[in-house]
């Protein structure tokens, strides 16, 4: 042990791992809870953004994508470094990172300081998140460990319940005259405590300096993503040009030339960003590309429905906020439920999950269609609620098949890569469900169609990209071969995502 090393360095086998544990671990939550919650609170304000800082549809698309593209292309590269630096010195550079970028939000003159804010955001989640999960199974014996992550569902589970109503309470309080942006600022006090707090509680695990990051392989992904996303959500304000359609063929070329770099890397034994064993591996190939294609759904969705309640039927933001509850209540329920039944059934309780997301998206339009100038939020409350309960009950299972399979030595690079599938799903569906949306509204406006006219076809069409996602869903578990079943409550390889 070196001479900067704490004096006691705890390990995953030892029974009384680390003394204080367990409040070290409230750093660690508070931290994630205020990453998770910035994703939640930010729909609620987007048409405040919008109204005043004057914004286009794209630029508020972007608010939402940036943070998400930059969050899921550091998770990979973020993790590891952290295996390289040491664990809790890169946690605290993310959240003192977050918090400054959450600083930046808050000041933001112009829509594309936020964007860029939101961008170094993203970045500094990403560089936090993969080393709550890493220090969360060092400091607990496996005894405990089970107890520990289920927190961190909890934890999800509290955050997407409290955002909407938290983001439109500040909003509809307007502290300060300062409009939209304490939902921002708020971190900033929460980000200093978990600084000063994670200083001495959080142990100080030694990194591996001879470990090594595939810095090229990033680079890589990194370019075949934005050339995928990037024309999706500007093309529309430009009109369509030629570029456009190049820069997504161009996505097909990068997307191919990163499988021939880690296929060049695994035969050097080199740094490889996913390791080739997992993409050869069929359950997390297929579960992954079911999340890629079930997370694509979601922030775009609250995005629209955002829209569609403040613009297009002037709710406020905390209006908005508290019609959306029902939603994260019923992923809080479902969550807490399916935890009990491990690893029981994953294929049938995907399908089952999608099939109620599909009942409640069917739902939504039905209600949507028969609404006059009059809104009642009541009738959102059971569709909201069912898609909840379908959320809940998919995430688990869709995430313990494709990790299943996944051999120890690539567990990390596995859970890593899940999560960073998932998150440039919300990104593609972010850009694919406000084009559909924007586009629709436009297009009626000027064929003289009244505004709630306008924004209930136009919601109504948006959600054929949702349900479509969710018979995806339930097809892709056709491809999937049964795993073994865990006993409840064991802790296999790592808690599901839940944003």
């Amino acid at each position: 042990m070196s001479d900067n090393a704490a004096p006691h360095q705890p390990s995953q086998g030892e029974t009384h791992a680390f003394e204080r544990r367990w409040i070290a671990m409230f750093v660690l939550l508070m931290a994630s809870f205020m990453n998770m919650i910035d994703v939640t609170i930010v729909n609620v304000a987007l048409p405040s953004m919008q109204k005043n800082l004057g914004v286009s549809e794209a630029g508020i698309e972007w608010v939402v994508a940036g943070y998400i593209l930059a969050f899921a292309l550091g998770l990979l590269p973020f993790g590891r470094y952290g295996d390289i630096v040491g664990k809790k010195r890169i946690f605290l550079i993310g959240v003192t990172a977050f918090s400054l970028a959450s600083l930046l939000c808050g000041l933001a003159a112009n829509v594309e300081m936020l964007i860029v804010s939101r961008v170094i955001q993203g970045v500094a989640g990403a560089v936090m998140t993969p080393q709550v999960l890493a220090l969360a199974q060092i400091m607990f014996p496996p005894k405990e460990r089970a107890v520990a992550f289920s927190l961190f569902g909890l934890t999800a589970g509290l955050a997407s319940v409290a955002g909407p109503v938290t983001g439109g309470t500040l909003i509809h309080l307007n502290l300060w005259g300062l409009d939209w942006r304490p939902i921002f600022l708020i971190n900033v006090p929460i980000g200093i405590a978990c600084v000063i707090a994670g200083r001495y509680l959080i142990p100080d695990i030694k990194g591996n300096p001879n470990l090594r990051n595939d810095w090229v392989g990033i680079g890589i992904a990194a370019i075949s993503i934005f050339c995928l996303i990037f024309p999706l959500i500007e093309g529309r304000g430009f009109g369509w040009p030629a570029w456009c359609f190049a820069m997504m063929a161009a996505f097909v070329v990068f997307a191919l030339v990163f499988v021939w770099w880690e296929r060049r890397q695994n035969a050097r034994g080199a740094a490889e960003l996913v390791p080739l064993g997992l993409m050869k591996n069929g359950n997390f190939v297929a579960a992954s590309l079911g999340a890629m294609v079930f997370f694509s759904a979601m922030p775009g969705f609250f995005l629209i429905l955002a829209v569609f309640l403040q613009s297009g039927y002037q709710l406020n933001p905390l209006e908005s906020g508290l019609t959306t509850i029902p939603f994260p209540v019923g992923v809080l329920i479902a969550s807490v439920v399916t935890g009990r039944l491990g690893g029981r059934s994953p294929r049938l309780r995907i399908v089952l999950g999608a099939a109620l997301l599909i009942v409640a998206a069917l739902m939504l339009r039905y209600i949507v269609a028969g609404v006059g100038d009059q809104l009642l939020r009541s009738h959102f409350i059971l569709p909201l609620f069912l898609g909840g309960l379908g959320t809940g009950i998919t995430i688990s299972p869709l995430f313990q098949t494709a990790l299943a399979g996944v051999p120890p030595r690539d567990a990390g690079s596995g859970s890593g890569a899940l999560q960073s599938i998932q998150q440039m799903g919300g990104a593609f569906g972010v850009a694919i469900i406000s084009q559909i949306f924007f586009s629709l509204i436009a297009g009626y406006a000027a064929n003289g169609m009244s505004q709630h006219e306008t924004f209930k076809a136009s919601f109504e069409t948006a959600m054929l990209y949702n349900i479509a996602c969710y018979v995806v869903v339930a097809l892709s578990t056709l491809f999937l071969r049964p795993v073994p079943v865990a006993h409840p409550g064991r802790h296999t390889a790592g808690p599901p995502v839940v944003e």
